[in-house]
């Protein structure tokens, strides 16, 4: 008797679950940006912006009237997604640059093309990653999660900084993830030659996405430029793409996983918020969440920023 429950209960757990899966997902996704700002005027860049969250927030920003930079690898598809955005919100400035942030020469002839290009830069948002990658390095040889998702923002930050001063009130938004808490960084193996784990690397890249922002927004203090981090949440990408097995755990899950347009909202909110005093905070769900004790580690944020300007070449102030 009892195992004919259990049996009746494994055959309708699928079912509940599907029946559940709308109200499961909002109360995971409960972190909605109602900020009702208009960006007419305004100049945005967002890295990544071909697919996933990067897509859904050049999308908004494009509703909002925004001028709107699709930074990304792959052109064609940026190209694609220009126009349907464009479709979408009836908002022609949407524009598509070549960026491939695993390589520097890419990153410098982005920024001066867009420079040469616009003279304001209100909102940039580096939302462009990589996760669970095998082992790999960058053009410049980096390794890859590091190369890609702290070095090449870092330096694209760098060289749009003046910009983003000159044209203050401005934004500077990180994207993290919550994997930062199992991240820490080994300077003297930074770029894994010593030993290295994909998951481990991706979490290792996340929390320096982190003690980048803290030591930006410290060094940004008066400037009028803010700077956020954010953990979207667990959301349907391409991010995954590079791991069969989180491949697997995304389809087995879906239910509870946040579509790209609801992992886009903190991105939003720190964009369009009045956040000003939260300079240098992290988000979730569109407010100030906790962090590791990594995270909040002032000393390695500096002396990670003092080697990541040394190994880009940028000179130290």
């Amino acid at each position: 008797c009892k195992m004919i429950w259990v049996l009746l209960l494994l055959l309708l757990l699928p079912l509940l679950l599907f029946i559940a899966a709308p109200q499961i997902r909002k109360m995971l996704s409960n972190g909605v940006c109602t900020s009702t700002a208009q960006l007419p005027g305004k100049v945005a860049v967002v890295t990544g912006a071909n697919t996933g969250i990067g897509k859904e927030t050049a999308k908004e920003l494009a509703q909002r009237g925004a001028r709107v930079y699709i930074a990304c690898r792959d052109v064609q598809k940026g190209e694609l997604v220009a126009k349907e955005i464009q479709t979408m919100t009836g908002n022609q400035q949407v524009f598509v640059r070549k960026l491939d942030l695993a390589d520097t020469k890419s990153i410098r002839a982005f920024a001066e093309g867009f420079l040469a290009d616009e003279k304001h830069l209100h909102i940039l948002i580096n939302n462009a990653g990589v996760m669970m990658c095998p082992y790999s390095k960058t053009a410049d040889g980096f390794e890859m999660h590091m190369g890609i998702n702290h070095l090449g923002h870092f330096l694209l930050t760098h060289l749009l900084l003046e910009k983003l001063k000159e044209s203050a009130p401005s934004r500077v938004v990180n994207l993290s993830s919550l994997a930062h808490v199992l991240g820490r960084i080994h300077f003297h193996n930074l770029q894994g030659e010593k030993f290295y784990s994909a998951g481990l690397a991706y979490c290792h890249s996340k929390l320096a996405n982190i003690l980048f922002t803290k030591e930006l927004a410290r060094r940004l203090e008066g400037s009028g430029v803010s700077v956020y981090s954010v953990h979207p949440g667990t959301v349907h990408s391409e991010l995954v793409r590079h791991s069969f097995f989180m491949r697997c755990m995304w389809r087995l899950f879906s239910f509870f996983i946040k579509t790209p347009q609801q992992g886009a909202q903190t991105s939003l909110h720190c964009a369009l918020e009045g956040l000003e005093i939260l300079s240098g905070n992290h988000f979730s769900d569109c407010r100030v969440t906790w962090v590791s004790a990594q995270a909040r580690n002032m000393t390695i944020a500096r002396r990670l920023w003092d080697v990541s300007c040394d190994l880009l070449g940028i000179p130290m102030d």
